[in-house]
């Protein structure tokens, strides 16, 4: 990555709204330029998708957690079903497979505390693969909206 690739890259993390015509302005290069550029980031996998942040209460989501859990047997097939069952879960926003004492991290947003025990209850504590879970209610929640490359 050049520095246009990069710029191009943290104007569209900023607004991916925008016109190829309205990032080759404030780039000032050509929209020809700027189009073929974005295309082959597309390519090469730098920009991988465009996607839409939302108001997690106003969709009914204004508590959120992160569920630590452990499994056993750790091995691979039970990782990825209980990876595909977290995900395919509503309450689910994110699921991380981890290394070190805890096997995944799951970030849940419900409407209330009492949304958040149902699923620490009823989805987590009946599986016989998980063996372990904790959870830690989330205050706040800040997000970098534009990721630089690194050097």
């Amino acid at each position: 990555m050049d520095e246009l690739d990069s710029a191009i890259v943290a104007r569209l993390q900023a607004d991916a709204r925008q016109t190829n015509r309205e990032l080759a302005r404030s780039l000032g290069i050509a929209p020809s330029t700027c189009l073929e550029r974005v295309r082959l980031l597309r390519k090469r996998g730098v920009i991988n998708e465009y996607t839409v942040q939302v108001d997690l209460p106003s969709l009914n989501r204004s508590v959120q957690a992160l569920v630590a859990l452990q499994v056993r047997p750790l091995n691979r097939q039970v990782i990825e079903e209980v990876r595909r069952s977290m995900d395919a879960l509503d309450e689910v926003l994110a699921v991380y497979v981890l290394t070190g004492g805890d096997d995944f991290l799951i970030h849940v947003a419900v409407p209330d505390v009492d949304q958040l025990h149902s699923f620490l209850i009823d989805r987590l504590s009946d599986r016989r693969e998980i063996v372990s879970f904790r959870s830690s209610v989330i205050f706040q929640h800040d997000r970098k909206l534009v990721v630089p490359p690194l050097p």
